[in-house]
């Protein structure tokens, strides 16, 4: 056998000597979420996601529950986006009755209590709901000795002339929610007599939530005359989490009596026509998973469906959930801008 030469000992030296190749590092994958305008999640959470999956999430704001949806449904031949998310029940059989969703049995909807599962076909999976009621100001009731109305009928009684401000169901959700409530209380035409009582009543009606809480209504966000006002059940939490000096409790409550509120579910799905079905299989397991679910209650002010996530003390001590809510039925795009278009005629004109 020859010797090996110098040349040939060095080379080979010097070759076990060279640094290793790095690992090409796989650039990551672009999820697009479609949302409303008011989705707000944790970045630290969003980006434990993005990390465990090698993914940049992409969410694209596109208004309100209503103008998201009708931008879906225009652009589901060519999708925007591989995930919506947003579509609550007042707008969700429109959503599946356009198809723009594709089946996804999560494996987390196995401890989703049923009432939130709203499509057997889980095209729309639930994932957080809350409760629109009538929120009231607590000292001003207080300060008057009047006590705080129990139900629908109350309203329309004298001692709550003027005290009153709600949302225009055609312009604004909670005013929706709030004209539902009544119809199920009332029945169609029955509700559009019961309206007529609140406009003698000195019922005030303005066009968004945002005029009625922070223009309209008495508590501490608000300065105005009506110390009653259609908002959320978790409204009085976010006044202790926002307030500008700390409280020692929420200067607001709600009226959670048996068929006062409205209780509004929201539900995400994979877009239809979808390139990253698997990423977007797997974006609906964290929304429902116990990290996302526990996170969104200080940023979107709404409870979660999944059972096991931990809420905030602040909304243990402060929000509250109906008694016996009012619900959405199914087919109401059947039935919706009937039922706003007579309330118009009969309250606005």
């Amino acid at each position: 056998m020859k010797p090996l030469s110098p040349l040939l000992i060095l080379a080979l030296l010097l070759a076990a000597c060279a640094a290793p190749t790095p690992a090409v590092t796989e650039a990551p994958a672009t999820l697009t979420v479609m949302t409303h305008d008011s989705f707000a999640a944790s970045e630290a959470v969003i980006a434990a996601f993005e990390a465990a999956n090698n993914v940049k999430i992409s969410f694209v704001k596109s208004g309100d529950a209503g103008a998201a949806l009708n931008k879906a449904i225009l652009s589901k031949d060519a999708p925007l986006a591989d995930v919506f998310y947003g579509v609550d029940n007042t707008f969700l059989s429109r959503a599946l009755e356009a198809e723009i969703f594709e089946p996804y049995n999560a494996p987390a909807l196995a401890s989703i209590p049923a009432e939130f599962k709203l499509d057997a076909d889980n095209r729309a999976l639930p994932v957080d709901y809350g409760d629109v009621c009538i929120n009231y100001d607590k000292a001003w009731f207080a300060e008057k000795s009047l006590a705080v109305p129990q139900s629908l009928d109350d309203l329309t009684k004298p001692e709550y002339k003027n005290l009153l401000v709600v949302e225009n169901p055609a312009t604004s959700s909670p005013g929706l929610a709030f004209l539902i409530a009544s119809i199920a209380k009332y029945g169609n035409p029955g509700y559009l007599d019961y309206w007529k009582a609140l406009k003698d009543n000195g019922v005030v009606i303005v066009d968004g939530w945002e005029t009625a809480y922070y223009t309209n209504f008495s508590a501490s966000s608000g300065k105005g005359p009506q110390p009653m006002v259609v908002s959320y059940a978790s409204s009085p939490a976010a006044e202790v989490v926002f307030a500008s000096a700390p409280l020692d409790d929420s200067p607001t409550a709600s009226v959670i009596a048996p068929g006062t509120c409205f209780r509004q579910i929201e539900f995400v799905g994979i877009l239809q026509g979808t390139k990253n079905r698997a990423l977007a299989e797997k974006f609906i397991d964290f929304m429902l998973s116990t990290d996302f679910q526990a996170d969104m209650p200080l940023n979107m002010f709404v409870y979660p469906v999944n059972p096991a996530a931990k809420l905030p003390e602040v909304f243990t001590k402060y929000a509250a959930t109906a008694e016996k809510p009012v619900t959405a039925p199914y087919n109401l795009a059947d039935v919706r801008e009937k039922w706003i278009n007579a309330w118009m005629e009969a309250i606005l004109r």
